[in-house]
């Protein structure tokens, strides 16, 4: 039998290797609990102002020897078995891992086959996770934690399952939430304002910059009013408001208007003539960028600096630059005990010490 060659894995799974040390936690005071302890003293010491969320995410090498690596496309081997190869196995429907992409990886670990093959950071491609972090950013506590595997789709996962377990677990509503551009997908922003009445301060995935001298859709203004397009020329573009392309509607302009309009050979020089997508989260796509000019924006990328100094400290200060443990479950407790970890630094600075009192 060949195994599958996807990466994966499941949310909330059970913490086996922390049941196979000699020093076995007890279910009442299993690692997430303990998480949930720290977060909840740092607000109650009022720490955490619950005002403004970051989230972000980083990538960290995995236990997998690049050397040993496997087509992806080949599968795994039939001897390949183990407790990381169960995990893999357990959680390849995931959103957060195998079904985060149906992409095939190039390789895959034999060793640790949940880890993902990628090259983002520019240089030689290695097996690695993702250490997803949501931070409230008044004194940059760390407010939820989670691993997933290294592709943006599931960071963006991660993202809203953190929010969502601070509503939950922490009552915290934050009124905007700091975040690059991979947050900034127009299903994401139009999640976070009609779902949950958060502010945009989230750079916006755009692709629509024409670099051919062609004019962009920026160059065309929409009136909300009418629900149309007017195009540089002053003609309008209309739509019948029929969706395509996964939730967008096309705005059309008039054959006529554009044969008789000297911009046509900057403008559709190969179609009869100009028509403009425009996504129906548009709405908060246009909010986002909005706020982006704003003095609001300006400070909220200064802040979103908060969240990478906590990535820039995991790897130089704590030197957890590459995983020592293998599999899902390995790769979420480190992340989580190194994030407490960070809490309790913050909390040693920021919480006074107790006045010793005279006998």
């Amino acid at each position: 039998m060949v195994l599958p060659a996807r990466s994966g894995w499941g949310g909330a799974g059970s913490f086996d290797l922390l049941q196979e040390q000699a020093w076995p936690l007890p279910a009442e005071r299993s690692l997430p609990s303990r998480v949930r302890e720290r977060v909840a003293r740092c607000i109650e010491e009022r720490l955490v102002g619950g005002e403004g969320f970051a989230v972000d995410a980083s990538l960290i090498k995995a236990d997998a020897n690049r050397q040993k690596a496997i087509e992806g496309d080949k599968g795994l081997p039939p001897e390949a078995v183990g407790r990381a190869i169960d995990e893999y196995l357990a959680v390849l429907d995931d959103a957060a891992f195998g079904a985060a992409t149906e992409v095939t990886p190039k390789f895959v670990s034999p060793s640790d086959p949940a880890a993902r093959w990628t090259g983002a950071h520019g240089g030689q491609a290695f097996f690695a996770y993702s250490t997803n972090y949501l931070i409230d950013i008044e004194n940059a506590i760390i407010v939820d934690v989670e691993a997933t595997t290294a592709i943006r789709q599931a960071e963006v996962l991660a993202a809203k399952r953190m929010i969502e377990r601070s509503l939950e677990r922490f009552d915290l509503y934050p009124s905007r939430l700091l975040g690059d551009s991979g947050y900034g997908s127009a299903e994401m922003l139009a999640w976070l304002v009609y779902e949950h009445g958060i502010e945009l301060n989230v750079t916006v995935f755009d692709k629509s910059a024409r670099t051919d001298g062609i004019l962009s859709r920026d160059d065309f203004t929409y009136d909300h009013t009418g629900d149309i397009y007017r195009c540089p020329g002053g003609k309008v573009l209309t739509t019948t408001g029929t969706l395509v392309n996964d939730g967008a509607t096309i705005y059309l302009a008039s054959k006529r208007d554009c044969d008789l309009c000297a911009l046509k050979a900057r403008c559709c020089p190969k179609q009869a003539s100009r028509r403009v997508p425009r996504s129906i989260y548009e709405g908060a796509r246009d909010m986002a960028r909005q706020i982006a000019r704003s003095w609001e924006g300006g400070t909220s990328r200064r802040l979103r600096k908060k969240i990478e100094m906590l990535f820039a400290h995991l790897m130089r200060i704590l030197k957890l630059d590459r995983l020592r443990l293998r599999g899902p479950n390995g790769a979420r407790d480190e992340f989580i005990l190194a994030a407490t970890a960070q809490n309790l630094r913050k909390m040693a600075k920021l919480i006074p010490m107790p006045t010793p009192r005279l006998a």
